[in-house]
């Protein structure tokens, strides 16, 4: 059965509960407590592991899982995440660090991006992880760090594949990209790759944020047509086919969750199709926002409430400093509001009728909006306001010095 994306008094994960949502047990306000104040993210451990599960029940057991820090890189959730998962990709130094840090192998951790710095090939080198090369240019340095370092690169070829995935939110892949080599040039430099790295395979991602399995499961086909193709026309055998990610979460009115049983039946329908050319090949999917995205409140404090013009407004601690996405300046074409619901901070007090209200924050501009004519309970200063879906790309996807307000805590949970 598939869920639909959550309004403000219903979530696939967190359930209203006595005027209150519950984070591994704990009461919203008690978190607020352990916070210390608001504004702050909190990010619940006990939904990772159920979205972990959920994938693995549906996804082919020979499949690995890898999470992709770059969602959330928060130290505590990624070291937690690595305990659920087969390998951790990361995108930059930092990231590798926190990725090192999880004690996590580092055969299982790969290193995407363009404009990789001579640094971050260094360091990926010296920390024997795998390094999805986006240039020939990028490909040329690492050789030529690796022979200076006296280290054998572990190369992949990330691959700008011929097609795209279909209605995906973003785009990764087909036509004219900064992410990859050409499909049509792989084999080529494959074939020409020196004695001194080590090949390991392919990254071959075509988009993100999907939910659609049509589009994930013609996405998956091609993947596979391509990956084989590459291996015929090079001659070199693929030992790590990683097959990017693209499993969306719902965070508008109509999106529904996605579901994972046709993607499922037909990654294993693939297995035994390509059994011939890969069956030694480890195969990857590699997930940010679809394993921690649901897991995620923002909570913020309402300091005003004032009536302009017919319109109520509640003013907040928090705003688009903190959460850029939520107000509709990460990549929305038209402002659409998030999940959003109101809870009151005194506990003995009765549940509160609704009212339409636009809930703004701090900051001296009108793109501050984090939640535009909704229905919410009633609120008052002290109150909480809570914004849902908000685990992957939230703090660090924002501009937290904008107009130097102070800056917001992250609770795990």
């Amino acid at each position: 059965m598939q869920k639909k994306a959550p309004q403000h008094d219903q979530h696939p994960y967190y359930v209203r509960k006595d005027g209150t949502y519950y984070a591994h047990g704990k009461d919203l306000r008690d978190i607020a407590n352990i916070a210390g104040s608001t504004p702050f993210y909190v990010y619940n451990r006990d939904i990772i592991e159920q979205k972990v599960n959920h994938f693995r029940a549906f996804i082919p057991d020979r499949i690995k899982l890898h999470y992709a820090i770059k969602a959330n890189p928060m130290p505590a959730l990624v070291c937690f995440a690595a305990s659920l998962v087969d390998g951790l990709d990361v995108a930059s130094q930092k990231e590798l660090r926190a990725a090192l840090a999880s004690g996590i192998s580092a055969k299982t951790i790969s290193f995407a991006g363009p404009a990789k710095q001579d640094s971050d090939l260094r360091a990926a080198i010296a920390s024997g992880i795998t390094l999805n090369i986006e240039s020939e240019g990028e490909l040329q340095r690492a050789i030529d760090l690796g022979q200076a370092l006296g280290q054998r690169p572990q190369i992949a070829i990330r691959v700008n594949p011929d097609f795209e995935l279909k209605t995906s939110g973003m785009k990764m892949g087909g036509g004219p990209k900064q992410f990859g080599i050409d499909a049509e040039i792989v084999p080529d430099i494959i074939r020409s790759l020196p004695d001194s790295v080590d090949y390991v395979g392919l990254h071959i991602f075509s988009g993100s944020q999907n939910l659609r399995p049509d589009a994930l499961i013609d996405a998956h086909q091609k993947t596979f047509a391509l990956a084989a193709r590459i291996q015929q026309d090079s001659g070199r055998s693929i030992h790590k086919l990683n097959l990017g990610g693209g499993f969306g979460i719902p965070y508008f009115p109509g999106e529904t969750c996605l579901d994972l049983t046709e993607i499922g039946e037909n990654l294993s329908a693939l297995l035994e199709q390509y059994q011939t050319e890969f069956n030694d090949t480890e195969l990857v999917i590699e997930l940010g926002r679809y394993l921690v995205g649901e897991c995620g409140l923002y909570v913020t404090s309402v300091v005003d409430k004032k009536e302009s013009r017919g319109t109520t407004y509640l003013t907040t601690d928090g705003g688009l400093h903190h959460h850029l996405s939520n107000s509709g300046n990460f990549g929305q074409v038209i402002r659409k509001n998030y999940p959003v619901d109101i809870v009151q901070l005194d506990k003995a007090a009765p549940e509160s009728e609704n009212e339409l209200v636009t809930v703004v924050g701090p900051l001296c501009t009108p793109l501050d909006t984090l939640a535009d004519k909704m229905t919410l309970p009633q609120a008052k200063p002290g109150d909480l306001v809570i914004i849902f879906q908000s685990g992957a790309y939230g703090a660090t996807a924002s501009p937290i010095n904008f107009l130097s307000q102070p800056e917001m805590i992250e609770v795990f949970i």
